[in-house]
């Protein structure tokens, strides 16, 4: 066979493997959006996960408000105490904090389960793939519908300046949402293929909760740690803290956010393309 031929051959192989890969990704782009539309389907599914895990109590969902606003003010006093604060300013830093923890701690562990828990429905069902992906975001938005209750009632009771700086907070929930959905996308697809994964994401989470300033303010830290600025997590939760307290937005955390937006992105798409098929037959 002559050179010319087995380079003809090559860059004709080339050629394929790139319009595959495309195509590829077209289809998960496509999956995307089409799981978008079906907004219906997976805002009632993730609906009543939230009544099935508070079935006939009777509070129902209410316990959600009310756990996190016991937690809240028995962590208050305690830390409170312990770090030698004033209650007036720590107790709504701790709240806010607290929810919003509560809510991107939901986003990372849920997104692990997003395709095992749904196991039987991709098997049966003939859907976009991301609507479970979206179910559980909306249970996890619920959930903080619910929690945010207990921020807004210790900020009027300590008497928070609420300004225009909360007008930050829709934008930095979507960026949240954002994130969500491609840690839902990638983690759900490492937790389909390895059941290890959502063990070991539950305690890496659990370690972060210590050094991420949720319970503790970064003032604190002498010299302010070079470790907090590359803590993500500390990112995630700063952009809608400070509108939260009154406080505007710090150009540094959402240049740092709107950078792991990105690169998160790009590292689920280039996996949910290649192995999307493959769930159905992980699961």
């Amino acid at each position: 066979m002559s050179t010319d031929t087995q380079h003809g051959e090559s860059s004709l192989l080339i050629q394929l493997q790139h319009g595959l890969k495309r195509e590829q990704f077209e289809r998960a782009l496509h999956d995307i959006r089409a799981g978008w539309k079906r907004r219906e389907l997976w805002m009632t599914l993730g609906l009543q996960d939230v009544r099935q895990r508070y079935r006939r109590s009777k509070l129902g969902p209410f316990w959600i408000t009310l756990s996190m606003a016991i937690m809240v003010l028995a962590l208050g006093l305690l830390y409170g105490q312990i770090f030698g604060q004033d209650l007036h300013d720590y107790l709504p830093f701790l709240a806010a904090g607290f929810v919003i923890w509560g809510l991107i701690a939901s986003l990372v562990n849920d997104g692990c389960q997003s395709f095992i828990l749904a196991e039987g429905m991709i098997r049966q069902l003939n859907a976009p793939l991301s609507i479970y992906a979206y179910r559980g975001l909306w249970s996890t938005l619920i959930a903080f519908a619910h929690n945010i209750w207990v921020f807004l009632g210790v900020a009027l009771w300590f008497g928070v300046d609420l300004n225009w700086n909360l007008l930050w907070v829709p934008v930095a929930l979507l960026m949240l949402f954002l994130n969500g959905l491609w840690m839902a996308l990638f983690l759900g697809l490492l937790s389909a293929r390895f059941r290890d994964v959502p063990l070991i994401i539950g305690s890496v989470v659990q370690v972060l909760f210590f050094i991420t300033p949720v319970i503790w303010k970064p003032d604190m830290l002498p010299g302010r740690a070079l470790w907090l600025d590359l803590n993500p997590f500390y990112h995630l939760v700063e952009i809608m803290r400070a509108p939260l307290l009154g406080q505007p937005p710090s150009l540094g955390n959402w240049l740092t956010v709107i950078a792991i937006t990105i690169i998160g992105w790009a590292v689920a798409l280039f996996f949910y393309s290649a192995y999307r098929w493959r769930v159905a037959y992980w699961v």
